[in-house]
């Protein structure tokens, strides 16, 4: 199950953040980013890169914090509460 979960987590997010990445890097070229005034040494291919990865953690965060807060439901044996993905 547990397994099941991550990809229920990453999957999404993953296809998010490539439409986020997508999108951001249309409007925005990475010779035109400044980080602290400076212009980092990195080819284009590394800002993508990390671009993504950044964009991919905080949607997976977001949908890990989402399966986290999901309601369980209460068992049919009334013995407990079934705590729903988690």
């Amino acid at each position: 199950m547990k397994y099941r979960l991550l990809i229920w987590i990453l999957w999404p997010s993953f296809l998010v953040a490539g439409m986020a990445e997508g999108l951001l890097f249309t409007v925005i070229h990475p010779q035109d980013l400044l980080f602290f005034g400076h212009h980092p040494d990195i080819s284009d291919e590394g800002i993508y890169s990390i671009g993504f990865f950044a964009i991919w953690t905080f949607c997976a965060v977001s949908s890990a914090l989402t399966a986290y807060i999901l309601p369980g439901i209460e068992s049919p044996d009334g013995k407990g509460i079934d705590r729903g993905l988690l």
